[in-house]
């Protein structure tokens, strides 16, 4: 039996078979697949509908399928969807109630529905992006719900809770970043070293079509016994390192070494903000294809008799005017304002809340911005701008004593 830590060689038909195994075990498989113009994430039922020999041309507000030679699977970058879409659903129903028969209302409460999924083709950037919504969302990893740390969780959520718990992560290392990507500069890189089941590195050779396995858990242990493997060879090893390795120095993009805390923290007032302002639609397309973001809001639906209502959760932004509504209007009204509070509580209040920042590099606030926003151009030129102005030029570290405690102001 595989253990934890170990490797092998999975070929081209072992991951039809791993694919195979996991719907026969009633898994929901959620991977990679080309739909409408795009590698987007959905249910599978074979390994034929991952998108191979398919990669992606990326630049800011740019996004374009591009075929491949090599007929590689997992050669391209993030797409417009991430795994909060499954974890964290835009809609999703809290309660009903209905009027009984002595007038009094019967409130119930919604059951997430149990779904044991299986995530195939986990990208490193978006394993750092689950790894921060299960410390926003549900007090920390599965398996430490009842802990000290969950309890510090003021509002855990139940749903992501029980989507989180069974889910197994098939992680796939990054060989072949997009030109928006910057996961390096943002503490990460193409290397799987968070929590994962499995992580597959795709090789593509004159030998044959085949992928390097790390075993990650237990439970990714027993799968990969489930399936056809054989021992991992010094050559398979060593191409797949050499090209994660490689990845790590054909980032697209890179935010600027800086302590990004104390930057953001000392441009409250910074003229860059009237700049983007202009730019920036307030779309909320950044917050909607970021794996991080989690703000919601709710909604009453009511039939037209009266007698039954329901409570809906479904996502928000804090882009829209009416996010921070409050009696007598909204305390962000101006567009430099809301997006002030967006790209500040990103990389830098972020880390008072929860612990680290909330950006993972994963690009894809940059290529989905039908304005061409880049998030990385905009902390460069708030740096150059505190510079100019005299400041710190912030060599990165960590002075706590130069950053503003509070979130940004209106």
């Amino acid at each position: 039996m595989a253990a934890g830590g170990s490797t092998a060689v999975l070929e081209r038909e072992g991951l039809d078979a791993l694919v195979a195994v996991l719907v026969a075990d009633g898994r929901t498989v959620v991977g990679p697949t080309v739909r409408d113009g795009a590698v987007v994430l959905a249910e599978l039922t074979s390994a034929d509908e991952l998108p191979f020999g398919w990669g992606v041309e990326l630049a800011a507000g740019r996004y374009r399928l591009t075929p491949r030679e090599d007929g590689a699977a997992f050669a391209h970058s993030a797409g417009p969807q991430s795994w909060k879409a499954f974890l964290h659903p835009q809609r999703e129903q809290l309660w009903s109630a209905r009027r009984g028969t002595d007038g009094v209302p019967v409130f119930t409460e919604a059951s997430p529905e149990p779904r044991g999924y299986a995530f195939l083709g986990v990208r490193p950037c978006d394993l750092r992006a689950i790894a921060i919504q299960d410390r926003v969302l549900a007090g920390g990893p599965p398996g430490t719900h009842d802990s000290a740390r969950a309890r510090d969780t003021a509002t855990p959520d139940r749903g992501y809770r029980e989507r989180r718990r069974g889910a197994l992560l098939i992680a796939v290392e990054c060989t072949d970043p997009g030109a928006t990507c910057f996961c390096v500069s943002a503490g990460g890189g193409p290397a799987a070293d968070g929590a994962f089941d499995l992580a597959l590195t795709e090789v593509v050779d004159a030998d044959s079509h085949r992928f390097f396995v790390r075993v990650g858990s237990a439970a990714g242990a027993r799968l990969l016994d489930s399936v056809p493997h054989r021992p991992a060879d010094l050559r398979t090893e060593s191409v797949a390192r050499g090209s994660v390795d490689a990845a790590r120095e054909r980032m697209g993009r890179s935010l600027p070494p800086l302590d990004l805390r104390a930057l953001m923290g000392e441009s409250l007032t910074a003229d860059r903000w009237d700049d983007v302002a202009t730019r920036c639609l307030a779309c909320a397309n950044c917050t909607m294809v970021c794996p991080t973001c989690f703000c919601t809001t709710t909604e009453e639906v009511t039939d037209l008799t009266g007698d039954h209502t329901e409570r809906w959760q479904r996502w928000d932004s804090c882009f829209d005017l009416d996010f921070s509504l409050l009696h007598g209007g909204p305390v962000r009204a101006s567009l430099r304002s809301r997006y002030r509070q967006w790209l500040t509580h990103k990389l830098s209040t972020w880390h008072d809340q929860f612990g680290s920042s909330g950006c993972v590099g994963c690009g894809r606030c940059v290529a989905w911005c039908p304005a061409g926003i880049d998030i990385t151009e905009e902390v460069a030129a708030l740096a150059a701008e505190r510079n100019a102005a005299g400041g710190d030029p912030g060599t990165a570290h960590d002075d706590r004593s130069a950053r503003h405690d509070k979130g940004p102001q209106p």
